[in-house]
């Protein structure tokens, strides 16, 4: 994995998705330790971000790295005009890696390919989320015990959810069963489908959340992502399709964990955060510990 770029969750394999848990653990039982101090780490955040942003920063910053760049594109040369290539080239210069957030799909995989040191993508529109991925990973292996063969439900915005299209593709190398809730507008898109079809892996389809409750493992919520509907009138449609209540968890399975990448809107009421199904929060510290691993390992300070 060192100075390779992390632009899609597939430019890892599976044995490496393996090590960067293995490492994790490693990290979430010791976080702080001085093996980046001459390292770094420019995070470039061309669209708004809390968790990853932050979880990145903390990562660099408890294994001693410096941390430089920017968190709106605003506060950046992009605002005088300065194209996408000349940002990363410049910024090349002043780091050994780059965590990139940016909202147009495929700008991580062009910045991997003009760039002078690893790209981390943190989120290219709605295509793809791969270290939300690994996190995830993580979080699920961490309540299950395992990967394989798992009944997980993904909830909400399917079409667009950057992190849906990452974990489905990393899931399809453990014999998962797929449960796919959407509104019919907010279907998993064809291209992502794909990947479970090439492994003939079962899934199914649903509009409705309540059926789907009982019957797995994980249960993966999703907000409608306002920003990515051009017409106002599409997003009010579908805004409040699915809203989990602790009520409605009755007849799940006494191993479900739920998960969610956050932020938050409504689509999970307050009253579920104290049900110990509930894991999202944990979900998001865990974010810290992968990310030290990835930096760690793509920088080559592990084996």
């Amino acid at each position: 994995m060192k100075n390779k770029s992390l632009v899609s969750i597939n430019d890892f394999t599976r044995e490496e998705h393996v090590r960067i848990l293995e490492l994790a653990g490693a990290f979430e039982n010791r976080p702080k330790q001085k093996i980046l101090e001459d390292f770094v780490v420019a995070t470039l955040f061309f669209e708004p971000s809390t968790r990853t942003r932050l979880s990145f920063e903390s990562a660099a910053t408890r294994l001693g790295a410096r941390v430089i760049g920017f968190t709106d594109a605003s506060s950046s040369s992009v605002q005088k005009g300065e194209s996408l290539r000349d940002t990363i080239l410049t910024v090349s210069n002043y780091c050994d890696i780059i965590v990139m957030r940016h909202p147009k799909e495929g700008s991580a995989r062009f910045a991997s390919e003009v760039a002078k040191v690893p790209i981390i993508n943190a989120g290219d529109g709605a295509n793809q989320h791969p270290t939300q991925t690994l996190l995830d990973l993580y979080s699920i292996m961490k309540t299950q015990g395992t990967l394989d063969n798992l009944n997980v439900a993904f909830v909400g915005d399917l079409k667009y959810g950057r992190t849906v299209h990452s974990l489905v593709m990393a899931l399809c190398n453990y014999n998962t069963t797929f449960h796919l809730v959407s509104p019919l507008e907010l279907k998993l898109p064809s291209s992502v489908k794909l990947s479970i079809k090439e492994r003939n892996l079962e899934y199914h389809q649903y509009t409705d959340l309540q059926e789907v409750i009982p019957k797995v493992d994980i249960l993966y919520m999703t907000r409608i992502q306002k920003e990515r509907f051009s017409d106002p009138l599409d997003y009010e449609k579908v805004k409040n399709a699915y809203v989990l209540r602790n009520n409605m968890l009755g007849d799940s399975r006494s191993n479900l964990k739920i998960l969610h990448p956050l932020p938050r809107v409504n689509e999970i009421t307050t009253d579920v955060d104290d049900n110990p199904k509930a894991y999202y929060f944990t979900q998001a510290l865990n974010g810290v510990y992968v990310r030290q691993a990835i930096l760690c390992a793509i920088l080559g300070v592990v084996d």
